[in-house]
């Protein structure tokens, strides 16, 4: 059987620590991973003040993976006993992490994994007078929050992790790119695609914009369309797997996503 991506060349743009996976799968499937980092994620360090509002609160949110990692090292190696809060997670990979710590999940979107999904769930339907403290990284959107308040709830924040962009040689990737041997690139946040344009000079940009890009939301596929990007396709969700079948979908010839 021939191998869906018969040498196609990918860029995968994930954090070094999370791009094992998508790239093994890309290989599994004849691709070649070009592993070039645009985003680096390091742990913030909340005080022992907040640590210990969230630890009280009602609902703990957790808005991805990351933040269920870089709780659990915020709370010191280990995720303190469920005896007052119910757990939420923004989608199934974050559940799945919590579920791996040990945590019981009280509340994952059904199919839209994003904050509108979350909002959209009956348990936090009714929050009036609760106590909701979001789990995530440093800034982001505003959206959930806004949504449990409007609804009656007291929201704050744990910021647990904070992004930023990479020191990486962009050496490899100019030269694809100069050769034209770069046949799609993979993106999973606004701030990724932000420093992939940003770690570039000015002609690899350029040639880069006209380069299939697989997005993980509309969201991000609006932005691109700002940046200039001619190609825009959109997974059905945020997952490796996901993002696996839309490339191969694609870049066998068939019309999927969208593009302009």
């Amino acid at each position: 059987m021939t191998p869906a991506l018969q040498g196609a060349h990918i860029l995968v743009t994930r954090p070094a620590a999370q791009a094992e996976n998508l790239c093994h799968l890309i290989e599994q499937q004849g691709g070649v991973a070009l592993r070039f980092p645009s985003l680096e994620i390091v742990a913030a360090h909340p005080d022992t003040e907040l640590i210990q509002r969230a630890i009280a609160s009602d609902w703990l949110i957790f808005t991805s993976s990351n933040a269920v990692d870089f709780a659990i090292k915020a709370f010191g190696g280990k995720m303190p006993d469920l005896h007052k809060f119910s757990v939420a997670a923004v989608g199934q990979a974050t559940a799945t992490a919590l579920r791996e710590a040990g945590w019981s999940v009280d509340c994952v979107p059904a199919s839209e994994f994003s904050s509108e999904g979350l909002l959209a769930e009956p348990q936090l339907q009714a929050v009036t007078g609760k106590t909701c403290v979001i789990v995530r990284g440093v800034g982001g959107r505003e959206k959930l929050a806004e949504g449990l308040r409007n609804r009656g709830a007291e929201a704050g924040y744990l910021e647990v992790y904070t992004r930023r962009q990479p020191v990486v040689d962009n050496s490899d990737v100019r030269r694809h790119l100069a050769q034209q041997q770069l046949d799609a690139v993979t993106i999973t946040s606004v701030e990724a695609l932000q420093n992939l344009l940003a770690m570039l000079d000015a002609d690899s940009a350029v040639l880069l914009k006209s380069i299939l890009l697989v997005v993980v939301s509309d969201r991000i596929g609006q932005v691109a369309e700002q940046f200039g990007f001619k190609q825009i396709a959109v997974s059905q969700q945020p997952t490796d797997a996901a993002i696996l079948e839309t490339l191969t979908t694609l870049l066998n010839g068939e019309n999927s996503g969208r593009s302009n």
